[in-house]
């Protein structure tokens, strides 16, 4: 084999193989280097034998990189690869001798961190390029050309369509558009394009800038919603089994994602967990569908006009609880019932008396692979608010519901009526439901009948207990299914919607049962359909009658375009008073009615209608013409589905119930039920409280709380208003009797707890709904609406709200009735296209014009494209159009509007985004101008001053030379004696003598900048030198400290006291010997706090090290995702990895095997290599996570030392010229620059400019919209827990850069009486400087975001400021608590030394005298001078000649006295 170019040709020996190399960095275009190497070689043998070859330096490393394509993407080989392998994986084409332009060669080049070059696009894009590049230069067969939009197709017919979502079906690409329109077409397959890499990846693009995707329309219509301030819906159609209830969980789930940003607050982990447990119980395995959805749901999510989550509803729409007790030999039961058997541990078994499912009647079937469900439904249960007494309460219903399928009946030996049974199975559902069991046995036997005079009892036929025994559980499981909706509202309710009415914008998706045709279709089925007829009706009125209707009306050219229209069949359902679902009513009214009386009526109503197709007339059938085709319906109970209510003995049954959760259960008015709940609760309290208050006075009298109880007893003046109301009256008594509120009396959960008015609330939003639980009651004549009048009035409010909000639509497709994965059935595909009139879809779409703007609307938002001067709105619009160059095919101009096509609306917008950033540039250089040309005129002025002194002074000067010559031997005389003259009295001084170990501690350095803060502390409070190192570097040494303090001192002595310099400096060098000693006592100490404070950060830098650059950290899933390393499931509910830069999400376990590079945060760079200082990413500039870059910190220091009380710091700007000298040299050499040379404006400016020229700000552009969510949230204490979250999500680097320029503007704001710069002004300069949107945003809509911006970065100053008050606030308590010790010392010896002296001037007079007497020779020894050593008379004159610059170190010898003395 041979290996040419970089292309392998084959040779008889298959042992050697020539490879071509080409250098990346070769002189000559084109060089290569020709290896012959063999067959096993590894790429580190190839990289060595080329590098010899080519002579290059070999102490550089070197990588080998496979280039297929051309100026594309690129591979970098691992050590052991095999390149003569890898060359076998290329096409036969490629393996032969061709040019590097066609690609397919290996390239040699310097080692880099980053290995690799990756596009951030999905997979099956870049497949795609791969694929296109092969067939462009020959190597595979030209592909049919692909569209992702049906209505670019050239050639529009069923067959076209049909071709185009066959071949991207094959591909693995589900999702077409058909304009703004989704077709989604069901693989049955789970597809690795959900994870949140793709959530970020289709946030704020226009629709149709990248492949088709569900999460493209979740973000069309987030923004379109924030844009026209308008609602929204999106409307997910098709039959059962096409993937509606999937895609629903991934538009929530993208919504959440935008919304919340990473900081999941309560409303959106509700949504989120709401959807798991409303699958688990709602939806069920079909014959079409492995989890198909048994009832109909809308949620809709509210917002604030910010984009904020406000709240959501949850409506749900009839149902399917039939399935509990009877299904299709293939289908099974609710998936909870499986989860619970399967999942449940064996103490819950034993608690809920749980058996093997097949020991069920309603069950029959296992499914293993529900093993771990339970533990993700325990999970999402939690994420919406269920406590686990509540979860268990749930679980012991769903028992007894299946215990209820095993009660058995048998004829009774004697007498009539029936024997029920099993006794064990009785028992158990006693005990499940807290019911007696001979309640029990007479509900399911007997029912009761009212008559004139009495009750009557009446036994049960066989058939009727059966149908009582299913009732029983169907009403039981349906009470439950509602009241679980009921908590998930509340749940998801805001309280402030209450108290307060704020506009609010809302996004609401439709998931609604799809068109179904079993063998057998029942009265559930009929229900179904009918919704689906209404969903066409409204998808047609939307698509095509109203579209076509606003063009005629507006006078523009248009052909009109014939579609299926289905209003005939809704007519046959819903027409009063001949409509099927007014016959069935008034069939269900009639107590001799049966279901053929019923079949008959329909008949004879309905045999001349073209939808109502005629069967024979023995079969109990009839059948219905559907926009989806023809549709078979057994008659069979019809008329008792349609009134199955709970009957009057269940109801009293499940009402004798010790179980105050049953009672809620089956309430028709949860309000009612609650009020009734809280008055028996609160008189049961006063009885108990009345009793114990006796008895305790009785045994207390006179105690405060025996007073209180006894306050108590009359329950006439306590009100029953609410428990907030008891719990009031509680703590107000005990306050007014002065008692202590104990602990236990505070209600720290009463803000979550249900109250009437939310319960109301969420009524009133949801009253449809409830009419599902009525109840048929004995004593009154008015029956509840029908189960078909329910549903067609929730269907009505659903239709109404669909209406007041513009909509996008999803129409899924069944690939195949088989449920196979990834298998395309032309036929049934076709046949759904056609009945859901997708040609005559895409045809008016691409017709159609999908932007409509009213004149104003138009003029307002492309005002800046527009003239300045609009005289007459039409003529303008159409030149500017005209200009652009727009075919006049892609737009009309109406009476009223303008219609342009959606390809051309997004050209207007870039023109109009291109248009403001150059108008922004020109503000901008016009503001940079003006602000130029001031500084021109200052210093212009500046400097003519300087020169009109400068001659006044010249002649000044001049007239004093000319009249003092007389005078200059007076002063020669005095220049002879330069010294001071010498004072022989004074003995030597010991301060003079500098020990060698004072030389040892200074060769300390200091790196840390909080011990620079402690040597300013401790020189000012002793020698008041502050100023000597104010432009001290941070890593500069005591030596040079001591040098610069000598430079320093012998400046101010001048000649005439130079003498006197060595004794100052000795004196602070013994000083700053003591600073040392504390220091490095200090530092012993300090790895116990740094470990702490370790500790405190570990929660931060969760994986700070991260692989590759990589910031990972925890992340729960609600959706099932794959992971990005090995491709498996991650699974709803678990916990996996998360990187905060890339959204790349994976196992923990995989975490040590990834291989590919952050694609959102920069690698490090290795120590030693030289960078610029100004541009580069943060990561880059720093040695250690926690450190601040070097610039910054010096800039930052010097600024600290000399500019605290500058006025106007940081707002006014310095020289241009003097900033691009510094600038230039801070570049080149920052360590040995002295800012002391530059003016403190041009240093602020730099800091300023240092933070704008970061890559990625401080405040990184991937957690941008996370504070602008944060900044909007409502409540203060909201807003600073959501930052601060996301500042824990921040890169270590940014974190500490970030902490320090804080720390920093905190100082700057504490001197706000003197440098006029407040918090708010900080904010306002440095917010554009470290929290900027993205270049890629709307300009106009990032001007928008400057408040939410800076009120961030305000946040962040003020509560930094009030952090540092606190703290500074303790320091000073502790010091006034110091100083309070020793005075109280100080006074308790003086008071100690007075009472002994008057003891012993009473007793011991003459020993007082002798001790005096001895006190006094010792005090005069004490004063005679010492005997001094010998010394020359060299060492006499210095000393003697420095101790006469005593005076200046009187205060400091007498304050070390005062302290000696204690």
């Amino acid at each position: 084999m041979n290996v040419m170019n970089g292309k392998v040709t084959s040779y008889q020996d298959e042992a050697v193989c020539t490879l071509q190399i080409y250098p990346r960095f070769a002189i000559k275009p084109g060089q290569d280097c020709i290896l012959r190497v063999p067959k096993e070689a590894t790429a580190t043998t190839v990289i060595k034998t080329a590098v010899a070859t080519l002579g290059m330096d070999t102490s550089k490393p070197y990588i080998l990189v496979e280039v297929q394509e051309y100026g594309g993407e690129e591979w970098v080989l691992q050590a052991s690869d095999q390149p003569v392998q890898r060359v076998l994986l290329w096409p036969r084409k490629a393996q032969d001798k061709h040019p590097q332009s066609d690609g397919y060669f290996f390239a040699l080049q310097e080692g880099s961190y980053d290995g690799s070059i990756q596009y951030d696009v999905m997979t099956s894009v870049r497949q795609e390029k791969v694929a296109q590049g092969l067939a462009n230069r020959g190597f595979v067969t030209q592909q049919p050309q692909e569209y992702n939009d049906l209505c670019n197709l050239p050639e529009l017919t069923e067959e076209s369509i049909l071709g185009t979502l066959r071949h991207r079906f094959h591909k693995q690409k589900i999702y077409t558009f058909a304009s703004n329109i989704l077709i989604v077409v069901n693989p049955f397959k789970f597809l690795p394009i959900y994870n949140p890499r793709y959530v970020k990846m289709y946030e704020n693009h226009t629709l149709g800038k990248l492949e088709p995707h569900v999460f493209a329309i979740a973000d069309a219509a987030f923004h379109t919603m924030l844009n026209k301030q308008v609602n929204q819906c999106i409307v997910i159609s098709g039959e059962s089994g096409s993937g509606k209830t999937q895609s629903t969980n991934f538009l929530i789930h993208c919504l959440t994602a935008f919304t919340q940003k990473g900081y999941t607050s309560g409303v959106e982990r509700t949504i989120l967990g709401a959807g798991p447990v409303l699958e688990a119980f709602g939806n069920a395995k079909t014959a079409y569908n492995n989890n198909s959805s048994r009832f109909g749901k809308f949620i809709q999510v509210n917002y604030l006009e910010s984009g904020v989550v406000r709240g959501a509803v949850v409506e749900k729409y009839l149902l399917e609880k039939c399935r509990l007790v009877s299904r299709g030999k293939t289908e099974r039961n609710y998936h909870v019932f499986y989860y619970l058997l399967i999942g449940a541990s064996e103490e819950e078994k034993d608690e809920f008396k749980l058996l093997r499912p097949e020991e069920y009647h309603y069950l029959k079937e296992d499914q293993a692979e529900m093993k771990h469900e339970f533990r993700r439904l325990h999970q999402a249960m939690e994420m919406v608010g269920f406590l686990p007494p509540t979860k268990k309460q749930i679980f012991s219903v769903l028992s007894a519901i299946l215990y209820l399928g095993n009660v058995t009946y048998e004829p009774k030996v004697v007498g009539e009526g029936l024997k029920v049974g099993p006794d064990r199975v009785l028992s158990a559902i006693s005990d499940l439901l807290k019911v007696k069991v001979e309640l029990l046995v007479e509900a399911l036997t007997t029912r009761k009948a009212m008559t004139a005079n009495d009750t009557l009892i009446l036994p049960y036929s066989l058939s009727e207990a059966i149908t009582a025994r299913d009732s029983m559980a169907k009403s039981l499981y349906s009470a439950l299914f509602d009241w679980i909706v009921l908590r998930i509202n509340h749940a998801l309710l805001n309280k402030r919607d209450l108290e307060e009415s704020v506009p609010c914008l809302s996004i609401g998706v439709l998931d609604i049962f799809g068109f179904e045709d079993f063998k057998t279709n029942s009265f559930e089925q009929f229900c179904i359909n009918y919704a689906n007829e209404q969903l066409q009706y409204y998808c047609n009125q939307r698509i095509f009658k109203l579209e076509q209707e606003e063009y005629m009306a507006d006078g523009i050219i248009w052909h009109n375009i014939d579609y299926p229209d289905n209003i005939g069949c809704i007519s046959l359902f819903s027409k009063k008073p001949t409509g099927l679902f007014y016959l069935l009513d008034e069939e269900s009214n009639f107590p001799q009615a049966t279901d053929s009386t019923l079949l008959e009526k329909f008949k004879q109503q309905h045999q001349d209608n073209p939808f109502f197709v005629q069967t024979p007339v023995r079969e109990p059938a009839f059948v219905i013409r559907h926009f989806a085709g023809k549709v078979k319906y057994q008659i069979k109970d019809f008329r008792e589905k349609n009134t199955d209510h709970m009957r009057p003995d269940i109801v009293a049954l499940l009402r004798s119930s010790e179980c105050s959760y049953l009672r809620q259960l089956i309430g028709a008015n949860p309000v009612a039920v609650f009020r009734w709940g809280i008055l028996r609760a609160t008189i049961r309290t006063l009885a108990v409280f009345n009793e114990a208050g006796q008895s305790w006075a009785e045994k207390h009298p006179g105690n405060i709380y025996a007073i209180l109880f006894i306050s108590f007893l009359n329950i006439s003046d306590l009100g029953l208003g609410s428990i907030r109301e008891l719990h009031a009256k509680v703590l107000q008594s005990l306050k007014q009797f002065g008692g202590e509120v104990p602990q236990k009396l505070h209600l720290s959960t009463i803000s979550n707890l249900i109250d009437s008015h939310s319960l109301k609330f969420i009524m009133g939003l949801t009253q449809h709904n409830r009419a599902t639980r009525s109840l048929l009651h004995l004593h009154t004549k008015k029956k509840p609406p029908s189960i078909s009048a329910q549903f067609q009035a929730s269907l009505s409010k659903l239709l109404e709200t669909l209406r007041k909000a513009e909509p996008f639509f999803v129409r899924c497709i069944r690939s195949n009735g088989d449920k196979r994965e990834m298998h395309f059935d032309d036929a049934l595909v076709l046949q759904q296209l056609r009945y859901t009139g997708m040609l005559q879809t895409v045809r008016i779409r691409r017709s159609g014009y999908g932007a409509k703007f009213t004149f104003k609307e138009f003029t307002d938002q492309f005002r800046v494209l527009l003239p300045k001067e609009i005289s007459t709105p039409q003529q303008d619009i159409t030149n500017l159009l005209t200009k652009m160059g727009l075919p006049s095919s892609s737009f009309q101009i109406g009476r009223t509007k303008v219609f342009l096509k959606e390809s051309e609306r997004q050209i207007l917008q870039e023109a109009l985004h291109k248009e403001v950033m150059r108008s922004i540039i020109i503000l901008q250089r016009w503001f940079r101008s003006c602000l130029m040309r001031k500084q021109y005129l200052r210093e212009r002025e500046g400097i003519i001053t300087i020169q009109v002194l400068f001659v006044w002074l010249a002649r000044g000067c001049l007239v004093i030379a000319n009249g003092s010559h007389s005078y200059s031997p007076r002063v020669k005389n005095s220049a002879t004696f330069p010294g001071p003259r010498r004072n022989p009295t004074i003995k030597i001084s010991r301060a003079t003598r500098v020990q060698e170990k004072w030389n040892a501690s200074l060769d300390r350095e200091i790196t840390d900048s909080n011990e620079l803060h402690h040597l300013d502390e401790f020189l000012g409070n002793q020698v008041c030198v502050v100023d000597v190192y104010s432009s001290l570097n941070p890593n500069i040494g005591y030596k040079d400290l001591m040098s610069g303090y000598q430079k320093r001192v012998a400046s101010l002595a001048g000649l005439k006291k130079a003498s006197e310099v060595p004794l100052v400096v000795n004196l602070f060098q013994s000083v700053l010997d003591g600073f040392i000693r504390g220091e490095l006592k200090r530092l012993e100490t300090e790895p116990c706090k740094v470990k702490e404070r370790n500790r405190r950060k570990s929660k931060r830098d969760k994986c700070p090290d991260g692989p590759l650059g990589h910031l990972f950290s925890t992340y729960q899933v609600t959706i099932m995702q794959s992971c990005d390393q090995c491709s498996s499931y991650i699974w709803g509910m678990e916990k996996a990895f998360m990187c905060s830069s890339c959204k790349m999400v994976c196992h923990k376990k995989c975490l040590s095997k990834i291989t590919v590079n952050c694609t959102g945060h920069c690698d490090r760079k290795k120590e030693g290599e030289q960078t610029l200082h100004f541009g580069v990413p943060i990561c880059a500039l720093v040695r250690t996570a926690d450190s601040v870059p070097f610039v910054m910190e010096k800039m930052l220091v010097h600024v600290e030392m000399n500019g605290l009380y500058t006025e106007g710091i940081y707002r006014k700007s310095g020289s241009a010229c003097r900033a691009k000298e510094l600038h230039h040299i801070l570049e080149k050499d920052p360590q040995a620059v002295s800012l002391d040379n530059y003016p403190i404006h041009t240093i602020t400016g730099l800091v300023k400019l240092w933070l704008r020229e970061l890559p990625d700000p401080l405040m990184t552009y991937s957690l941008y919209n996370d504070f602008l969510y944060a900044a909007d949230l409502p409540e203060a204490s909201e807003q600073l827990r959501a930052i601060y979250r996301k500042l824990d999500e921040l890169p270590p680097s940014n974190f500490s850069t970030l902490e320090r320029l804080i720390f920093h503007l905190v100082k700057v704001a504490k001197e706000e009486a003197h440098n006029r710069m407040s918090a708010n002004a900080l904010a306002i300069l440095f917010a554009p400087c470290i929290l900027r949107c993205p270049d890629s945003s709307d300009p106009l809509l990032s001007m928008k975001d400057i408040n939410k911006t800076t009120l961030c970065v305000e946040i962040l100053i003020n509560e930094q400021t009030r952090c540092y008050n606190q703290k500074m606030e303790e320091i000073q308590q502790l010091e006034n608590a110091e100083a309070m010790a020793i005075n109280q010392l100080k006074l308790r010896r003086q008071n100690t030394f007075v009472l002994m002296l008057r003891i012993i001037s009473k007793y011991l007079y003459c020993t007082v005298q002798n001790l005096f007497c001895l006190w006094f020779r010792n005090e005069l020894a004490f004063r005679l001078p010492e005997f001094e050593q010998d010394s020359s008379d060299a060492e006499n004159m210095d000393s003697e000649s420095l101790v006469s610059s005593e005076s200046l170190l009187e205060d400091h010898f007498v304050s070390l006295n005062s302290e000696g003395q204690y």
